[in-house]
């Protein structure tokens, strides 16, 4: 058995008050990660820290990028068990996606949509919360997920696994300090 880590984040930015202000949670985004130093984190959002609109498959680390940018990033970190076949199946997949990064794009239509109840379905475009739910889907995991998804939907897969919650930049300093006691 595996763990994955499922990391719920609100970075403050103008699309993440929009996402809190329609789904009226606290967190506005979702990535899987597969170690639990978060250091192979995964999800779509921005490729450019500092332009939203350049979007799509991102490779997120804790102090680069959009993450290092907004340092008071709150954040909601749980794992979830998996089988070795299942941590294959989501490696393989995310593995899939790095290789071909160029032909995924951001569904921005799709992000807008969920404040409508609508859903958009157009091939090779996810946000962050239908590529997480794709992922997992792909594994064989999550198979009660709503179709229309949020970032929040994820807790019901396992917040009585909680890792961590704070700010995302004291999360390994959180780990550190929890070892050494």
């Amino acid at each position: 058995m595996k763990k994955i880590y499922i990391v719920l984040t609100y970075t403050g930015t103008l699309i993440a008050k929009i996402v809190k202000f329609y789904t009226k949670k606290t967190y506005s985004h979702v990535s899987i990660a597969l170690d639990e130093n978060l250091e192979d984190m995964y999800s779509f959002g921005r490729l450019r820290p500092y332009n939203a609109f350049v979007a799509g498959f991102v490779h997120e680390r804790l102090n680069s990028g959009t993450y290092k940018r907004f340092k008071k990033t709150k954040a909601l970190i749980f794992w979830i068990e998996v089988t070795d076949e299942e941590y294959k199946k989501i490696e393989d997949t995310i593995g899939y996606m790095k290789l071909h990064r160029t032909k995924y794009k951001f569904n921005l239509i799709g992000l807008f949509l969920v404040s409508l109840h609508k859903k958009r379905v157009k091939k090779y475009t996810f946000y962050c919360a239908e590529f997480v739910r794709y992922v997992l889907q792909n594994a064989g995991i999550g198979q009660n997920l709503p179709e229309i998804i949020k970032p929040e939907d994820f807790k019901m897969l396992g917040t009585s696994n909680i890792e961590y919650e704070g700010l995302l930049r004291s999360y390994n300093q959180n780990k550190i300090m929890l070892e050494k006691s």
